[in-house]
Parts: C-alpha cells; structure tokens; sequence
C-alpha cells in the first residue's frame, strides 16, 4: 500500500506538469485547428531561463531565500516563453493558416529543431545541474514521501489551472477565445480580432509552460537542451486521452496520464517477471495514445477531434 501511495503521489506530480504543457496544445487546437509540436521546446526554454536567472540571483543575491528564487525564476521566464511563443505564431504559423494542414505540421517540427539548435548554442549540449532551492527534508504521507518541492508544484499547477479556467470563463477575451473557437468566421463579424485572440492564446500556453519547466527542473535537478521533446509527445499524449481542444479535458488527460506511467513505472517489473524495469516508463503514455485513437479518438471529454481533421 505504501508503494501504491508513493506512486499516486509521484503520478500527480508527473500529471500536473503534463496537464500544464496539455492546455497549451489544447488551446492552440481549439482556436487555431493547429498542433504545435513545438511546444514541448517553449517548456525547454523555460527551463533554461529560470536555471540562467537562478544562477543570477546565487551569485549577486545569495542570500535570498530558496522559495523567492524559485518564485524570481519563474516570474522571468513567463515572458521570455511567450516572446518566444508569441514570435513563432508571428513567423511561422500565420502564414500558413489557410494551407494545407501537411504544411504547419511540418512547420512545427521544423521550429522545434530550431529551437533545440539554437538552445544547444546558448546552453550548451550537456545537461547542466538545476540547484536545490527548497529543503531536501521530504515530508511523510500515508507512509510515502513527497518534497517540497513536489507540493509547492501541486500548488502552482492548480493555482495556474484555476487562473486559466477564469480567464476562459469570465473574463471578455475567455469569451471571445470560446467564440473564436467555435466559428471562427462568425466570431470575426461579431467584432472578434482573431489575431488578438490567437495571440493571447499562444502567450497563455507559453506561460504555463514556462511554469511547468521550471519546475520540472526544480523537481528533477537536470534540464538539458533536448528535454522538452518526450514531455511534449506525452502532453499531447494527454490532450488526447482529455479530448484535444478541451481545457478541462487536457487537465484531466495530464494526470490521468501521469498516474498511469508512475503506477505503470512501480509494477511493470513485478508484472513482467522482471523483463521489464521502470525505465520503460515512456512506452506508457504511447501505448495509451495508441489505445485511445484506436477505441475513442474523441477522448474522454468527448470533442469531437474528426470534425477538425
């Protein structure tokens, strides 16, 4: 049992990160009809910043507390991503709105190799060591152990899904990104500037990306110029499994899907007879891809993905 709680806890973990970077796939598909496999890149970036500004602050701030750190890195990285987000929609995928789809899905693949190249230059191509900011001193649950680290991820991962959800909701720009998404035509006659809403829409996907990287670093103490790609697979993973345009959908997918690789990880040797160890973690989230294209390609929230073929 305390296996199983351990596991839950590090699915959660896992699955609030991936349900970060899934709402930023999610929302550029709903308003857009576009994937942006770059994405997983913007969470790269992300990372990189916060361990450039945390580096920074150790040297001209050091005695400055962990948390405030983590809470400047964060801060500086959010608008580094969506400059970053906001230029890629503004040179590469405005163009091709009314192309082929083929055209932006390569487009896409192509800004995320760029992005790796360019990262590789400024970072270098070896995975550079994230520091420790909070206490080590992990703190007993149910008999598992979960960091604070891990909890203040828990916590700004459902701060920012909330945010979002608001944002979606109540706000003029929540309701004219929903209008944008259902028609965008009619949408535009009613007085909607598409572009403004695109815009917004990639800047809110760059910042919770920006958030899930640094984190991801903070969580995992290594980042590395090529880390966004298989997190960013596995989000989009996870907008699938949610319902791809769906923001509740991707929430869900996320941690559903990182629940299934942590508990996946802690039994498949045990169920394998030891063939297979929790290094085959990644099979997890392809598999269920897999699975859910194969018997509901509309996910779990039920968008209905083949209408936006």
């Amino acid at each position: 049992m305390d296996t199983f709680i351990q596991q839950i806890i590090n699915g959660l973990v896992l699955g609030s990160m991936y349900a970060l970077v899934a709402l930023g796939y999610t929302m550029v598909y709903g308003v857009l009809n576009l994937i942006n496999f770059a994405h997983g890149d913007v969470l790269m970036v992300g990372a990189m910043t916060g361990l450039t500004i945390l580096k920074y602050l150790n040297e001209y701030a050091p005695d400055l507390p962990g948390s405030v750190k983590l809470a400047i890195s964060i801060a500086g990285a959010i608008p580094v991503c969506m400059l970053v987000n906001v230029l890629i929609e503004r040179v590469a995928y405005r163009r091709l709105r009314n192309a082929p789809r083929l055209a932006p899905l390569i487009t896409a693949i192509g800004v995320s190799i760029l992005l790796q190249t360019v990262a590789m230059m400024i970072w270098s191509r070896n995975p550079l060591a994230f520091p420790q900011l909070l206490s080590s001193e992990p703190i007993m649950i149910g008999g598992a152990l979960i960091s604070q680290t891990q909890i203040l991820l828990l916590v700004l991962a459902a701060l920012s899904m909330v945010g979002l959800v608001l944002l979606v909701e109540k706000t003029k720009m929540g309701r004219a990104m929903r209008a944008t998404a259902e028609n965008p035509r009619v949408a535009g006659l009613m007085g909607v500037d598409a572009n403004r809403v695109i815009v917004t829409t990639f800047a809110l996907g760059a910042a919770l990306a920006a958030v899930a990287g640094v984190m991801w670093g903070a969580n995992y103490a290594s980042i590395q110029f090529a880390m966004g790609f298989v997190p960013g697979l596995k989000a989009f993973s996870a907008a699938v499994l949610g319902g791809i345009g769906n923001i509740y959908g991707a929430m869900i997918g996320g941690i559903v899907l990182g629940i299934i690789e942590s508990l996946g990880a802690g039994y498949i040797g045990d169920l394998t007879g030891g063939f297979l160890g929790s290094h085959y973690q990644d099979i997890f989230a392809f598999v269920v891809l897999i699975i859910v294209l194969t018997v509901r390609p509309s996910g779990i929230m039920g968008e209905r993905v083949a209408d936006r073929a």
